[in-house]
């Protein structure tokens, strides 16, 4: 596979705008009395500020100024005097600005949300300030489908449904107040079912909603990810320990996701959340509101929230990008910098531990750890080698959270968590408590099948690592063959199905290399993860039994066929695909 080398991306915290007292701060362009007004000179002086800022660290990173692009959106399009606004900055700061039609600014927000993902396949909603879309998207190795009727919009935002509900108490007895709630929820409802009815949504997605218990729902936008920060600040605290602090990729459950008067409870009592501004946090009952109506007016309800970073700014980059650039695995894109030399090849002699499957096994492998999983940890094989023995295993399992993977984009939890725990298994997986715990707290996130075969894939990734300590495979010249096959009478009775996984090395005189010793004393480390006793939960949880032969072979030199029981086996022919986005099985 051709691997693009890409320019480092670098991103920029905001620039906060200053708005004086005399709007309203949750809507700029209206006054205090909810008149609608320009945008004021004072906040025109604050951008072209901040872009004369954004030009100078440009400038910095040797951007050229015909490759920086302003896109603005909704506000700016709406606002009244909008022509000003944007000749005012050309004039100022030789900067134009794109104003992205209504139409455009929709598909645009939901080619971010599949930037986001590498499989997205539900419902797909924005929050911003003033207003709220609802669409669907499929998007799968790099193709994205959306509703031909594009994103239906109601002027449901955080901050404009934070306006309607103080106004409707306003000046109201608490019965009043409560028969105007119950009316606006109903017109919402109405409106949101008629745009469900309107979206021409898959039959597919509408058969796996009502099999599943409800649809899959991708949430992106300010308000949204102040509604996720919640939940994932809720799921930190009180004995509470999520691992990851990363919204994009986090999921909520449909319990846990309407959950709205606890949430709003933790926003009123809290000292500080996360990532919650004092404007976010003012507007949680406005969101709260908002997600009671949705999951009560969406058919077959609401399965699972997942919640995403991406959005116009993501989408507008992602949408230039080729299809086969977008079909990359962002893991595989990421970890290819650290990649060494042979890093396809070791990634090969991983796969080839890695048992075919022919349906008939009591057991088999998953399918959610990817070929690309694989082949990012064979990138990243030798990071943190030169580190000391007592920290390299907790830099690995830190490497895709806060290490060096954190800033990838696009990356699910669950494929975050694959990758750290196999990566520190192939430090030999010992850790301090406190390490210990957070290892825990990853391993939590997956299923206990995922999490023995991430500890099976690191142990062979550390053996391999001994035999390879540079990670240079010379061509034609191996120093190990591996194959792996399901076989039964394994264990002391010889009753037990398991994986029989064979190292194979030449047989070399006095092999300067010592590769058969060394091999086998390695060979019980392996063997361990297969033991009942070290089953993910205990005897009785998930585990496999593992048997592991080192043998010397008689080998042609330069001959790159392997064999297992006598026939020829070819990484590429038994299913270990090294496209992009490919399952293993």
């Amino acid at each position: 596979m051709v691997r693009q080398q890409w320019d480092p991306v670098f991103h920029i915290r905001s620039i906060a705008t200053y708005i004086t007292n005399t709007t309203d701060s949750s809507r700029p362009q209206f006054d205090l009395k909810g008149k609608r007004i320009p945008i004021p000179d004072s906040v025109t002086r604050a951008v072209i500020a901040s872009f004369l800022r954004f030009k100078i660290i440009c400038g910095d990173f040797e951007v050229p100024e015909n490759q920086i692009r302003i896109i603005a959106t909704e506000a700016t399009r709406e606002a009244l005097n909008s022509a000003e606004f944007i000749a005012a900055i050309k004039k100022e700061t030789g900067l134009t600005v794109e104003v992205l039609p209504k139409g455009e600014e929709g598909k645009i927000g939901a080619m971010g949300i599949a930037s986001s993902f590498t499989y997205v396949g539900g419902l797909v909603m924005d929050l911003g300030g003033g207003s709220t879309q609802i669409s669907w998207m499929v998007s799968r190795e790099g193709q994205v489908q959306t509703s031909p009727a594009g994103a239906f919009s109601f002027p449901y935002g955080a901050a404009a449904m934070t306006r309607i509900l103080d106004d409707i108490k306003a000046g109201k007895s608490k019965e009043e107040a409560d028969k105007a709630l119950a009316k606006l929820r109903e017109d919402m409802k109405k409106k949101f079912l008629d745009a469900y009815r309107n979206l021409e949504i898959p039959q597919e997605l509408i058969d796996i909603a009502r099999l599943y218990g409800g649809f899959q729902l991708y949430l992106c936008g300010g308000g949204f990810r102040g509604w996720g920060y919640l939940l994932l600040y809720q799921s930190q605290v009180h004995g509470h320990h999520y691992p990851i602090s990363i919204i994009n990729g986090y999921k909520a459950d449909k319990v846990h996701f309407e959950s709205t008067e606890e949430l709003k409870h933790i926003a009123h009592t809290a000292n500080k959340i996360f990532r919650i501004s004092d404007r976010r946090r003012a507007q949680v009952p406005a969101v709260a509101f908002l997600v009671n109506v949705l999951s009560e007016a969406i058919p077959f309800g609401i399965k699972e929230a997942q919640f995403c970073q991406g959005g116009v700014r993501e989408g507008v980059l992602f949408q230039e990008l080729p299809i086969h650039t977008r079909r990359e695995h962002p893991l595989q894109v990421a970890t290819a910098r650290y990649a060494r030399p042979s890093a396809m090849a070791l990634g090969d002699l991983l796969l080839s531990a890695i048992p075919i499957s022919m349906g008939n096994e009591p057991r088999s492998f998953p399918r959610s750890i990817s070929t690309d999983i694989i082949r990012s940890l064979a990138n990243v094989f030798f990071e943190y080698s030169d580190v000391s023995k007592e920290s390299s295993s907790s830099a690995a399992l830190s490497s895709t959270t806060t290490g060096i993977l954190a800033s990838a984009h696009g990356v699910s939890h669950s494929d975050r968590a694959l990758l750290a725990l196999m990566f520190e298994e192939r430090f030999e997986g010992e850790l301090p408590p406190r390490e210990a715990d957070y290892k825990t707290a990853l391993s939590d996130i997956l299923t206990p099948e995922e999490v023995w075969w991430t500890r099976y894939i690191g142990k062979v990734a550390m053996t391999v690592a001994r035999v390879y300590p540079t990670g240079v495979m010379e061509e034609g010249e191996p120093r190990v063959k591996i194959s792996a096959q399901w076989v039964a009478g394994l264990g002391r009775h010889g009753n037990k199905n398991g994986i029989e996984l064979k190292f194979s090395v030449p047989k070399v005189p006095n092999d300067p290399l010592m590769r058969k010793p060394v091999l086998e004393d390695l060979l019980h480390v392996i063997q361990k993860v297969g033991k009942r006793k070290n089953w993910v939960g205990g005897k009785e949880g998930w585990g496999i039994k593992v048997k592991v032969i080192v043998e010397e072979d008689e080998w042609v030199d330069g001959e790159e066929v392997w064999h297992i029981e006598g026939q020829p086996f070819d990484v590429e022919s038994q299913g270990y695909q090294s496209a992009s986005r490919g399952q293993l099985l």
